[in-house]
């Protein structure tokens, strides 16, 4: 715990006193600073019936089911847009605090079609677009297409510093609906998976874009690598076809491999406690927690098959105190419950309906929660029962197959149609 803590603070952008937050936080990667969904701040005001939190902008967001990073005074996402006639992947820079655009660059093509019908909650069907998160390090901003091209930005003005043709200089191997995954910026690295035989598992220097290390031969999903330490040994850790892979941080070389199914597609990250790292897939694979051993070895401590009562589709969820929270199920559009399972047992302490597919994020005992449907609530995170303290119906328009992000006493939350900032200071 020492050691994720350390690393989440060497990596904000400000630290500062805030009214009714502990610290000033961004949030530079999809899973945060700690690639474990969590804050260092808290949330003075949690009773929203009292005192609503300010709703200081909304923006556009066409297509697209990239979360936000948030660093450097600025927040950011991928979306799709029409230039020069043809649907391009985007990544946007709004001000963080006004949420005009600072600056917008063109990525890559989007060359998926699901034909803009994908199901979601009642009555708020259809969205399409990029799935893929930038992450932020050093006065840089980095993307990773669907076509698996890795674009390094200028975060002062969104040009091009470097870019990496992942599929032609590394014989890319892409998966089915096209890469989802998000980079990891680690130790002055860009991870990202994608590769081809040998190279399946990659490291970019972060500053000129060259290979630092490559790894593996494992066919990617569309889960996104998380930084850990287990054992006292920094790794990254790789959800891929044949199982969950975990690699030395520095040089790439792996130490450990767990076998886990595969079917059509895994999009979930693992999450980490300690020395148990839980995984889950849908398609009726279902979940599982292991344990990893000072050598490397693991240890099964339970499986969970098919798609209940334990699974999640794409909703990463996250760990406090030996309990996941977070919305499990599989294709349970705007019904799908949150959660919370215990980590050493998946044993389902309790659950609430009417979430869907959507997202979480922690700050102190609070679970910051988006729906499918937009709705925005705060639920205590302790598994003694669901504890919802305070809820925003219809918070945005549009699906919301993203989470949630807490930075600088604001929640940012985005949907296939618009994104919004909530002042919880």
């Amino acid at each position: 715990m020492k050691t994720r803590m350390l690393l989440r603070f060497t990596a904000l952008a400000t630290l500062a006193a805030l009214p009714g937050s502990a610290l000033a936080e961004d949030w530079p990667l999809y899973h945060g600073a700690g690639s474990d969904r969590t804050s260092g701040e808290t949330i003075a005001n949690t009773d929203w019936a009292a005192k609503a939190p300010e709703k200081l902008w909304t923006a556009p967001t066409r297509n697209g089911f990239a979360s936000f990073t948030v660093a450097g005074g600025k927040a950011y996402t991928i979306v799709e847009e029409e230039i020069d006639g043809l649907p391009t992947e985007v990544c946007i820079a709004f001000d963080a605090d006004a949420g005009t655009t600072a600056w917008k660059a063109a990525l890559d093509l989007w060359r998926v079609d699901h034909g803009g019908g994908n199901a979601g909650a009642r009555g708020n069907d259809g969205g399409d677009g990029p799935r893929s998160t930038p992450a932020y390090a050093g006065g840089r901003v980095y993307c990773y297409t669907s076509d698996l091209r890795l674009v390094c930005l200028d975060a002062a003005d969104g040009s091009e510093r470097w870019a990496v043709e992942v599929g032609e200089a590394h014989g890319g191997r892409n998966i089915k609906w096209e890469n989802a995954a998000a980079p990891l910026v680690e130790g002055g690295l860009v991870i990202v998976p994608g590769g081809g035989p040998g190279e399946s598992f990659l490291a970019f220097d972060a500053g000129d874009g060259a290979v630092r290390w490559k790894s593996g031969d494992s066919l990617m999903t569309h889960a996104s690598p998380v930084a850990a330490t287990i054992g006292g040994r920094r790794q990254v850790l790789f959800f891929n076809q044949d199982g969950l892979t975990s690699v030395d941080a520095n040089d790439g070389s792996q130490l450990w491999h767990h076998d886990f199914p595969f079917k059509v597609s895994t999009a979930a990250a693992p999450v980490v406690e300690g020395d148990i790292v839980y995984f889950a897939a849908g398609y009726g694979v279902g979940s599982t927690a292991i344990k990893v051993g000072a050598g490397g070895e693991t240890e099964e401590l339970w499986f969970s098959a098919g798609d209940k009562p334990v699974t999640n589709h794409w909703s990463t969820p996250l760990v406090k105190d030996g309990h996941l929270y977070g919305m499990f199920g599989f294709k349970e559009y705007g019904d799908g419950p949150l959660k919370c399972v215990e980590l050493a047992t998946g044993e389902v302490k309790w659950e609430h309906p009417g979430y869907g597919p959507g997202g979480v994020c922690l700050a102190g005992d609070v679970l910051v929660c988006l729906g499918d449907a937009g709705q925005l609530t705060l639920v205590k995170a302790s598994p003694d029962g669901y504890q919802e303290l305070s809820r925003i119906d219809g918070a945005i328009s549009g699906k919301c197959w993203s989470a949630p992000v807490l930075a600088n006493g604001k929640i940012y939350i985005r949907s296939t149609e618009e994104a919004a900032c909530f002042d919880v200071r």
